[in-house]
């Protein structure tokens, strides 16, 4: 299941978080309100799914688990700047 799913969020982080919703308890565990879940399932995927995987209930996020939380913010940051940019060219080439 482990690989599945990271071929699927390879393709799209939000199915990959629906699939993670639907099928374990991992996102109520890693979040503790249901809101702040949909906030990150909106804005920035890669590092709610990344949240979700790092989580250990007792622990919290230890270690590689903050790299790997890192890592996906810069992915989520770079994909809004990328988003932005490419907004910002066709608005150009239109003009």
């Amino acid at each position: 299941m482990g690989c599945l799913l990271a071929l699927l969020a390879m393709v799209s982080p939000r199915l990959a978080i629906f699939f993670v919703w639907l099928f374990t308890n991992r996102m109520s565990v890693a979040f503790g309100s249901f809101w702040i879940a949909l906030l990150g399932f909106l804005l920035m995927p890669w590092t709610t799914l990344a949240w979700a995987a790092a989580y250990a209930p007792a622990r919290g996020i230890r270690g590689i688990g903050w790299v790997v939380v890192g890592v996906a913010v810069a992915f989520d940051l770079s994909t809004h700047l990328n988003a932005t940019r490419a907004r910002r060219v066709r608005s150009a080439e239109a003009a």
